[in-house]
C-alpha cells in the first residue's frame, strides 16, 4: 500500500483527492498549509507527495526546495493553476517529478502518481528478491521487514538501505556503493547521509532485538551479518 501525502489549501480538492486515492488502495494523509506539509514530508515516511504550489505560510515551491535541500527525494507531483511553460520548468528544476495543471481529471492524477511510484519502486529495488537471513525477513514486494515475526517499520529510504545490505549478506558494502544503490548516484548525497540513515535503521532494528546484525566496517562501509 503506497503512503501518499496530499498538501492543498482548498478543502474541496484536498478531500476529493484524499478520498479518491484511498479508494485506489492508497494510505493518505492530507494537510492544508505549506508548513504542515513540509514537516510531514521531512519525515521521509511517504512514498509520494501531491503538492499544491499556492499554499498559505509556505509555497509549494519552497516546500519542494527545502525537501530536496534536506536530502528527502520522495517523488513530488506539483499541482498548479498556472499552465505556463516557465512555471512547469521552475517546478521540475526544483526537483518535482511531475506537474499537473488545475482543473485536472482525477484519472490523470492517479496515472501520473502510479508512474512516479513505479519509478520509485524500480529505483529502490522493490522488484528485487525477498531476503531471509535466519529470523530476519526483508520483502521488497511487500516492502516489509520483520525479525522473528515482529514487524520493523522503515521509511522507503531506510528499507532500500537495509535491502541493499541484506541482499549481500556477510559482505561489506562501501558507502559510495550504497549511495549508488540507494540514492541512484554517488553524487546525489554525502557519505554523512548514509551514516545518518544507517543510524536510523540500526535504532529500529534495536527495537526488536536485531540491531546486532547491522555492523560498521570502520573506514569503509557496512555489513549485514547472517544471524
Amino acid at each position: 500500500m503506497a503512503r501518499v501525502l496530499v498538501v492543498d489549501d482548498e478543502p474541496g480538492i484536498r478531500t476529493a483527492v484524499a478520498r479518491g486515492l484511498t479508494a485506489e488502495g492508497m494510505e493518505v494523509v492530507a494537510v492544508g498549509d505549506g508548513h504542515s506539509g513540509l514537516q510531514a514530508a521531512l519525515t521521509g515516511s511517504f512514498d509520494a507527495v501531491v503538492l499544491d504550489i499556492i499554499l498559505p505560510g509556505l509555497s509549494g515551491y519552497r516546500v519542494l526546495e527545502q525537501l530536496r535541500a534536506a536530502g528527502v527525494d520522495t517523488p513530488v507531483l506539483l499541482l498548479s493553476a498556472k499552465d505556463g511553460e516557465f512555471d512547469q520548468a521552475d517546478g521540475l528544476d526544483l526537483g518535482a517529478d511531475g506537474y499537473l495543471v488545475k482543473p485536472f481529471a482525477f484519472v490523470v492524477l492517479v496515472a501520473q502518481l502510479r508512474a512516479m511510484l513505479r519509478r520509485r519502486d524500480a529505483a529502490l529495488g522493490r522488484t528485487g528478491q525477498r531476503v531471509r537471513l535466519g529470523p530476519l525477513l526483508v520483502d521488497p514486494v511487500a516492502r516489509s521487514v520483520s525479525w522473528h515475526g515482529d514487524v520493523v517499520e522503515l521509511s522507503p529510504r531506510e528499507f532500500a538501505l537495509l535491502h541493499a545490505l541484506a541482499s549481500r549478506p556477510d559482505t561489506a558494502v562501501a558507502k559510495d556503493e550504497l549511495l549508488r544503490l540507494v540514492w541512484g548516484d554517488e553524487q546525489a548525497a554525502s557519505r554523512n547521509v548514509v551514516e545518518v540513515y544507517v543510524g536510523y535503521v540500526r535504532r529500529k532494528l534495536d527495537g526488536v532485538g536485531a540491531g546486532h546484525v547491522l555492523k560498521t566496517v570502520r573506514g569503509y562501509g557496512y555489513i549485514v551479518e547472517s544471524p
